[in-house]
């Protein structure tokens, strides 16, 4: 049952979120739907030793995701911006808690302290929706000469770690546990809510103590020890030692291990970039399997008959928390900075969405006995049921429409997933050269090959013995290839759009006509032109007729 189980949650997972893409929705939206169908509530698919796990199995998946976050940091990004990451990290999740604590008053009846636990729970933000979100934004170039996705990644992690100590504080009153004070010396004792600033500035400090160590030692064993020879193995023990940050966060509550893990990505990247680079690679592939397993999991826990009476007012309630209470503090984090009026908008998009934390936290007051429990538990799901799909669509949504498109740096992003690279080569001998190196670039990086022929008018074209030499040289490599007529620069600019390609190969060789000396500088023209990193091969042909 349990084999059977997992079966279901990640070919059901993957199945249902490839769909939810086709139909131009966000994957994560299919993901929850299917859970849900394959949860208690409707087809009781999933075994109840998967189910129980499922806390554990969301720690491994938050995981992963702050540590792509980490790695997807630039510092010189946030050095740029001040204090407004640190300010993201704590405006917008207070005044959203508070927002919602005054609301929750009004709209439940509830008293101040479990209106603000419930804040709690609504205020944190969503790794799994923000983290891609802000590192497909980075791999695009959107806003990334400011470092707004940065700054985001950085508050999210910060302002999580707050909401999740102060919940924890509230947890412990509002179920009347024994929660003893800090003794100091001379009598004096201070309550849990006067400790609550040591606990934060603690758990902060030695969080990112922890992660600069962990770095450290990451850096001792890979690299210098040399234990790892591949990315996967690198990938294995990089996971390994930040997941026991957080099982030891959990065991020693001293220190963040959430925000530990996240900071051992950032400084993975001033200790090692090769290291780092290698890993952004590692991680992203394990996130394709945690993404399914978390969102999954999250659809399948979802109770939904308790959403039915507070509806409405749930919905009210979220609107005032993010429209209110959040817009705030986005406000007020933003205030002096070299932010503009639309990319100030994008905060509403981009930093809204709810998930993780919901789904990890939501029934904890309810399983403790605290009144109010199950209102709470039914917000927590409405949250994630209206801004996680919302988060995840509107923010590729408006980022072109609110943010710049600056030039990125490959050496501070991920690679995507399915590279394309275009190869454009012309019908002579030396296409021979061009195709044998994109074949061993493509080969390294699993990348697909998309063949460009741009031919003259004037050309004697041998068009099936130029595709036999593709087929022949790319024969275990995925390609396509293309024949086409008109300007060269513009053709590998169209084909590079339409084929989505992530980088270009081309040739270059040695000339002695006027005529060949301007197709020799076609290759100087393509590199001065594009966006994409651009591959030139050195070949010693003479006898070009076209690219």
């Amino acid at each position: 049952m349990v084999l059977a189980s997992w079966i279901w949650i990640l070919l059901g997972g993957f199945f249902a979120g490839r769909l939810a893409e086709r139909l131009r929705s966000p994957a994560l939206l299919g993901m929850v739907i299917a859970g849900m169908a394959l949860g208690p509530s409707f087809g009781d698919a999933i075994s109840v030793e998967v189910l129980q796990s499922a806390d554990g199995l969301r720690s491994v998946a938050v995981m992963v995701i702050l540590m792509k976050a980490g790695l997807g940091l630039d510092p010189e990004k946030l050095a740029q911006q001040g204090t407004v990451a640190l300010r993201l990290g704590v405006l917008p999740a207070a005044c959203e808690a508070i927002a919602v604590a005054l609301s929750a008053i009004w709209l439940f009846q509830f008293d101040f302290l479990t209106g603000l636990l419930l804040g709690c729970v609504i205020g944190a933000e969503s790794p799994a929706v923000i983290v891609p979100g802000m590192l497909r934004l980075k791999r695009l170039g959107y806003g990334v000469k400011k470092g707004i996705p940065d700054a985001i990644l950085m508050g999210s992690a910060l302002s999580d770690v707050l909401l999740l100590l102060v919940f924890s504080l509230l947890l412990a009153f509002l179920s009347q546990a024994e929660t003893a004070g800090l003794a100091l010396p001379g009598g004096l004792v201070l309550s849990p809510l006067q400790v609550l600033p040591f606990q934060v500035v603690m758990q902060v400090s030695l969080g990112i103590v922890a992660g600069w160590l962990s770095a450290k030692l990451l850096v001792a064993l890979i690299v210098r020890q040399r234990w790892a020879q591949t990315i996967g193995q690198s990938t294995l023990i990089a996971a390994s030692g930040a997941l026991l940050l957080v099982v030891s966060a959990q065991r020693m509550p001293l220190f963040s291990g959430y925000l530990a893990v996240m900071a051992t990505g950032f400084f993975l990247i001033g200790f090692d970039p090769p290291l780092a680079r290698q890993l952004r690679q590692g991680f992203s592939s394990l996130w394709a399997i945690a993404e399914i397993v978390l969102f999954v999991l999250l659809g399948a826990s979802l109770q939904i008959g308790v959403l039915e009476e507070i509806f409405w007012l749930g919905l009210l309630l979220l609107a005032i928390g993010t429209l209110v209470g959040r817009s705030l503090g986005w406000y007020l984090s933003t205030l002096g900075s070299n932010w503009t009026t639309q990319e100030r908008f994008f905060l509403l998009p981009g930093n809204s969405a709810k998930a993780t934390v919901q789904a990890a936290i939501g029934a904890i007051p309810l399983a403790m006995g605290v009144e109010g429990g199950e209102v709470i538990l039914a917000i927590a799901a409405l949250s994630i049921l209206v801004t996680a799909p919302l988060g995840a669509w509107a923010i590729p949504t408006f980022a072109p429409k609110l943010l710049q498109r600056d030039p990125v740096d490959p050496t501070k992003v991920e690679t995507e997933h399915n590279p394309v690279l275009l190869v454009a080569i012309n019908n002579s001998p030396t296409a021979r050269q061009v195709l044998l190196r994109a074949a061993e670039l493509a080969r390294h990086s699993e990348a697909m090959i998309v063949v460009l022929h741009v031919y003259q008018p004037s050309d004697n074209l041998e068009l099936e013995g130029l595709k036999s030499q593709v087929s022949d040289l790319l024969v275990d490599i995925r390609h396509q290839f293309i024949v086409t007529l008109g300007t060269i620069e513009e053709e590998v600019s169209r084909a590079a759009k339409d084929s989505n390609a992530t980088s270009i190969v081309i040739g270059k060789g040695s000339h002695s006509s006027a005529s060949e000396q301007a197709i020799g500088a076609i290759p100087v023209s393509i590199l001065k032109a594009s966006r994409l990193p651009v591959t030139i091969v050195e070949t010693t042909r003479r006898d070009h007729h076209g690219i």
